[in-house]
């Protein structure tokens, strides 16, 4: 999407009265288009998503961040409001949000894995009664919207971009297969039972931002009611992590061991729910033809594969 920035800003200034001077591009989150906007009031975070799919995830998701900050949590991100109190807009066909700006880096090591841990437990602890968000229902529908996508892609005229993607799904053909079949499986042992459900972010790991010794959960894009496994699998095959894991939740009072089946569905549920995206993204423009073939090859060796092989012998 490419979008006129002095538009952009007039847009911005008439909607939130920021009178916003200048916008930087900044990359933080894989969807959308993101800048930091300098005005009078300080830094804000701009971003812009365009995804006709994505667009749903990301407009639910602000009542839920404005919530958590009503309860207190400060370590999540901070929706600003419109000059006629909206939570987010529609700017060329795209949804617009407005935040505080947060200093730091975007960090991962074993010490900002306890401190996710420990803020997403502080999430959980918070009641969602009355709250509008989705809720987890342990399908294997992330399949099936893949399938209808290699579908679409067939059904497309046959460029280059097009006929790689193909091989490509076809080469791994029976790896694909073999995770549909493990995620039906464990859907299956997952769906009689729907307790221990809490507010989730479903990203956490690669989104947070240390600034200075404070610690800042971000890109709440998708939350769902779910349990702590759709935050946890990311570092199912560590030990230290899972022991980190159960004492941040302990620390807030939540006494609940997480589950193996329950990892597992994540697990399988991820890896199809990621190539879903990837082809999203193509479709919708947001990622060039000759980017995409390159991503989705790199992403069947990256780092999702050492949690998988820990969830295959489960």
């Amino acid at each position: 999407m490419t979008v006129n920035l002095i538009e952009l800003i007039e847009f911005i200034n008439r909607e939130y009265g920021l009178a916003v001077m200048q916008l930087t591009e900044t990359k933080r989150g894989y969807y959308g288009e993101t800048w930091c906007a300098e005005s009078p009031f300080g830094k804000k975070f701009i971003k812009l998503v365009k995804s006709a799919e994505h667009r749903k995830r990301y407009e639910q998701s602000f009542s839920i961040m404005e919530y958590l900050n009503a309860q207190g949590i400060d370590a999540v991100s901070k929706p600003l409001k419109t000059v006629d109190s909206k939570l987010f807009v529609e700017f060329n066909n795209a949804t617009l949000g407005v935040f505080e700006w947060i200093n730091g880096d975007n960090i991962q090591n074993e010490q900002t894995k306890i401190a996710e841990y420990n803020i997403l437990a502080e999430v959980y602890a918070v009641s969602a009664s009355g709250l509008d968000i989705p809720i987890e229902n342990f399908t294997t529908d992330v399949v099936d919207i893949f399938r209808r996508q290699c579908d679409k892609l067939h059904e497309q005229s046959q460029s280059e971009t097009v006929a790689s993607l193909l091989r490509l799904f076809d080469s791994k053909q029976t790896i694909i297969e073999h995770r549909a079949e493990r995620l039906a499986h464990f859907s299956e042992l997952c769906q009689s039972d729907r307790t221990h459900f809490y507010i989730t972010h479903g990203d956490a790991g690669g989104n947070i931002i240390i600034d200075g010794g404070k610690y800042h959960l971000v890109d709440w894009d998708s939350p769902m009611y779910a349990p702590p496994e759709r935050d946890a699998w990311f570092c199912l095959h560590w030990e230290w992590a899972t022991k980190a894991f159960h004492d941040a939740l302990n620390h807030r009072g939540i006494y609940y061991t997480l589950r193996t089946e329950r990892l597992a569905y994540y697990c399988y549920k991820f890896f199809f729910l990621y190539l879903t995206f990837y082809l999203e993204s193509y479709f919708d423009g947001s990622i060039d033809g000759d980017k995409i073939v390159g991503e989705v090859m790199e992403y069947f060796s990256c780092w999702i594969e050492d949690n998988i092989r820990f969830a295959d012998v489960l």
